[in-house]
């Protein structure tokens, strides 16, 4: 059997746990209730890989797959990995201007998408729609399975698996290529290091399969044997009623999930439960110890990027001394981390400057954008665009970020996207979208828009960016204005924006729909 520490590969990480654990639950999809063995994973995977194979597809081909929390997500993307071809998730909240950009750019040589998103994807018109359905019977007729001896291409771990796309600083959305390596060292560290998940775990996710923690939370389970556990989406309501009833020992959450979690009625069933365990990404800090008071069990701050994968963590030895500091821990066995200054130079400690990170399993680039790569590395390292500070210990703590990104309940939202979505209204001569702190949510997204002749109505120009992009990109603040600051390069004097006291005075707010 092969030792962890040389697993490589998605595919042999499933051929792994289809031998250790052939008959232990590897999935359970809650709204369903549909499940399946390691031993069963392998096989329907293979069967995918198969059916894939005879429609075509083969290495370095991409696939693009929109459908919500069902099993023909994980299943597709496995399979996938066995040829050698690469998954590409489209949010499932994008529509035409969006999905567009990621079906063009991506080259995506075909779509496998749930029936409520095809005809969106047919009037994109850039590639073959099929469903899951039409994928499985197309699976059943090809009557042997692709099996591991007959098949045509090897992966080996550099060999790219996602392009997986998030929004940039700048720009729209660009495609993170990822090789198997980045999912074996995330999961297999996981694994084998704090929290150290294994077959008698069972974990859960709640978030959307098109972002990278679903993802890494399948591979997780095969890494280590535990069962995972998908819901269909986050119900803060219901949350803690499902875990207690699948008896999960350790979850993974972010962004808005904790705060949204602290405000539901107490209850005297809240220490009731299995849990070990929970990491998060940006634990409020003022919310950190009544996060673990209420359900009595520690809450483990982590960071990590979708270029980059997991990359720093708290384990336990570090826990109690960092509740509600702002620490995100100590770097993984796969990286390295700098805090460096402008000249790239390491800064000494207790100084606050960019982190960058550096390790194997790292994305290989941008796809497609090679002058985005250039950036985003320099000397080996990955620059993250976050401002960091690491005590005498070695911790990382957070301190902010240097990108001009708005980050609104956990999602990340480009100025510049939103901006030239805007841009698209006939009406519409510059518009310039900043963040505007929000208690609730982070940051809630305002623009400022400039018009040619007659202004059309806030809601209308909210109509409108909701029929170009995700809903958690439509703005909520909206401000008129005859002109807007400029450098002397012609771009938006962003600064000159944020310098007013209160943000939200005099704006259109879509929410309440009136004007403040």
């Amino acid at each position: 059997m092969t030792p962890p520490a040389e697993v490589g590969t998605l595919a042999q990480l499933v051929a792994r746990a289809a031998e250790l654990w052939p008959q232990r639950m590897a999935w359970i999809f809650d709204e369903t209730g549909e499940r399946f063995t390691f031993a069963q994973v392998d096989a329907e995977t293979s069967r995918i890989a198969a059916a894939l194979t005879d429609r075509g597809v083969g290495p370095g081909d991409r696939v693009a797959v929109m459908l919500r929390n069902q099993p023909a997500f994980p299943l597709i993307w496995l399979g996938l990995a066995k040829i050698g071809a690469l998954l590409v998730p489209i949010n499932t909240n994008y529509r035409e201007f969006d999905g567009a950009h990621v079906l063009r750019h991506s080259g995506a040589k075909l779509v496998v998408a749930a029936p409520e998103f095809t005809d969106l994807l047919n009037r994109i018109s850039l590639a073959e729609v099929i469903t899951p359905a039409a994928l499985s019977r197309e699976s059943d007729h090809l009557g042997a399975a692709l099996s591991r001896e007959s098949a045509a291409f090897t992966p080996v771990p550099e060999t790219p698996v996602n392009l997986q796309y998030t929004s940039g600083t700048t720009g729209a959305p660009k495609g993170c290529v990822l090789p198997n390596r980045y999912w074996t060292t995330l999961a297999i560290s996981l694994a084998t290091d704090f929290p150290a998940v294994g077959a008698d775990d069972v974990i859960l996710t709640a978030q959307p399969f098109h972002y990278i923690d679903p993802q890494w939370n399948v591979a997780l389970g095969l890494a280590g044997g535990a069962t995972l556990v998908v819901l269909d989406r986050f119900h803060p309501s219901t949350f803690w009623a499902k875990v207690r009833e699948h008896e999960v020992t350790w979850f993974y959450c972010l962004g808005l999930m904790p705060t949204l979690l602290l405000r539901q009625e107490p209850s005297g069933a809240d220490r009731d439960h299995k849990v070990r365990a929970i990491c998060a990404s940006a634990i409020p800090l003022d919310l950190h110890a009544e996060l673990e008071q209420r359900w009595g069990v520690p809450w483990f701050e982590a960071f990590g990027m979708t270029e980059t994968g997991g990359d720093i963590r708290v384990g336990a030895a570090d826990h109690d001394e960092t509740v509600g500091t702002g620490c995100i821990g100590r770097p993984s066995r796969d990286r390295e981390v700098m805090i460096a200054g402008d000249d790239g130079k390491p800064l000494p400690r207790g100084e606050t400057g960019q982190l960058l990170i550096r390790g194997i399993g790292l994305m290989h680039g941008y796809h497609d954008d090679p002058d985005a790569t250039a950036k985003a590395f320099r000397n080996g390292w990955f620059c993250t665009g976050d401002l960091a500070r690491m005590d005498d210990a070695g911790r990382v703590y957070y301190v902010g970020r240097t990108k001009d990104m708005i980050r609104r309940s956990g999602e990340n939202v480009s100025a510049d996207e939103v901006e030239r979505a805007l841009l698209l209204h006939p009406a519409v001569r510059l518009a310039a979208v900043i963040a505007v702190p929000d208690e609730l949510r982070g940051e809630e997204i305002k623009a400022y828009v400039v018009c040619d002749g007659e202004r059309p109505e806030p809601a209308a120009l909210a109509a409108f960016c909701a029929e170009k992009l995700a809903y958690f990109k439509v703005p909520r603040f909206w401000a008129f204005a005859d002109g807007l600051p400029l450098t002397p390069s012609e771009r938006v004097a962003k600064g000159e924006l944020r310098k007013v006291a209160d943000l939200r005075a005099g704006a259109w707010d879509a929410k309440v729909e009136t004007w403040l």
